[in-house]
């Protein structure tokens, strides 16, 4: 099921369809494919211009393939990712060739976990900054220099800083670079695969605010990939939530924060610590262990550790269904459930 669009009818700028990525598992002298490791498994959802989608989970859930397979970093197993272009055609990126995608390249990019590592150590911040604009067509180092010049301002950096090497700067800053470089062909979606994460906490929310506020002036659209409950609820607008590859719940970041419809986002949110000491910490402890996503669970892949789980749980694969306006869960008794979370404070059914 697809999530509906904020504000009815009005066409997504993305939108994720049943997408799946697996990969196979070959073992012995011949290779044989003996199952597949279902790292996003039946993944929907749809993203409206000038909005904010966080895609949270536990590591390996599949938050990032997800994000890797919208930009085609990798290509799905089956699905579709249709985009709205500039041009105003809807098209789907996954059957597209590399020689179909490069058009369309320069409206979507991505920010990268590790500020060093997603720039050219050998280069400096003029070549860093101004490769897509030369991969793209602009080939007057002028024009690149004058260019490259208004993005470093544009993120907080100065202009003469672009002569030297990406070693000369801190995380921070190096994170400024990076954003500057996915800003430079005007994409309409960004996609941001944990921006923070690798940074220090004095200077996480600088780069926050300073993507908040790049949005409001280039009418951006993020799809923002956390693990950090905290930091997603700052930026985003809604919320899904990934659990073994799977969608678990998508909704309003208001919504989900006070009424979470599953199980399994209650306890992540349980697991946060809340910074008042007059508050008691929630016991967001989960019994069992994430399962494999070589070999998920029967039915639910949530049922082996959810405290709720019936005999259906354990049949039927729930399906992502509308429990509220705008508010889908995976999972069989959502609209029966209410769970504790530490705003709320009240448990069980």
């Amino acid at each position: 099921m697809t999530a509906p669009s904020p504000g009815g009818a009005a066409t997504p700028l993305l939108e994720v369809r049943n997408l799946r990525k697996f990969f196979p598992i070959v073992k012995g002298t011949f290779r044989k494919v003996v199952g597949n490791v279902r790292a996003v498994d039946d993944v929907s959802f749809s993203i409206q211009e000038g909005e904010t989608l966080g895609l949270v989970g536990e590591s390996g859930c599949g938050k990032t393939t997800t994000s890797r397979c919208i930009i085609r970093a990798m290509a799905p197993t089956s699905g579709q990712v249709l985009f709205h272009t500039r041009a105003g055609k809807v098209v789907d990126l996954v059957p597209m060739s590399r020689k179909q995608l490069r058009p369309l390249r320069p409206e979507i990019q991505m920010i990268f976990q590790d500020p060093f590592g997603s720039l050219n150590p050998r280069m400096t911040l003029l070549d860093n900054v101004g490769e897509p604009l030369l991969v793209n067509g602009l080939r007057n180092r002028r024009e690149r220099t004058d260019r490259v010049a208004e993005l470093l301002r544009l993120v907080g950096l100065r202009p003469e800083f672009m002569h030297r090497f990406p070693h000369a700067f801190s995380g921070g800053q190096r994170q400024r670079i990076g954003i500057a470089r996915a800003l430079s062909t005007n994409p309409r979606l960004v996609v941001a695969d944990e921006p923070i994460s690798a940074l220090d906490v004095s200077v996480q929310a600088q780069v926050l605010n300073l993507l908040l506020e790049l949005q409001t002036r280039l009418h951006l659209t993020y799809l923002f990939v956390a693990h950090d409950l905290s930091v997603v609820r700052h930026i985003s607008d809604r919320v899904a939530v990934m659990y073994v590859g799977q969608l678990v719940e998508l909704a309003p970041t208001s919504a989900i924060f006070k009424r979470p419809k599953h199980p399994y986002t209650a306890a992540l949110m349980r697991a946060v610590p809340v910074p008042d000491p007059r508050v008691p910490s929630g016991n967001g402890a989960l019994k069992g262990e994430v399962p494999s996503p070589a070999a998920p669970p029967s039915g639910c892949y949530f049922h082996p550790r959810c405290q709720f789980a019936e005999e259906r749980c354990r049949r039927e694969p729930p399906p992502l269904r509308e429990i509220a306006p705008g508010h889908l869960a995976r999972c069989h008794l959502a609209d029966q459930l209410t769970l504790e979370t530490p705003a709320s404070g009240a448990g069980g059914r």
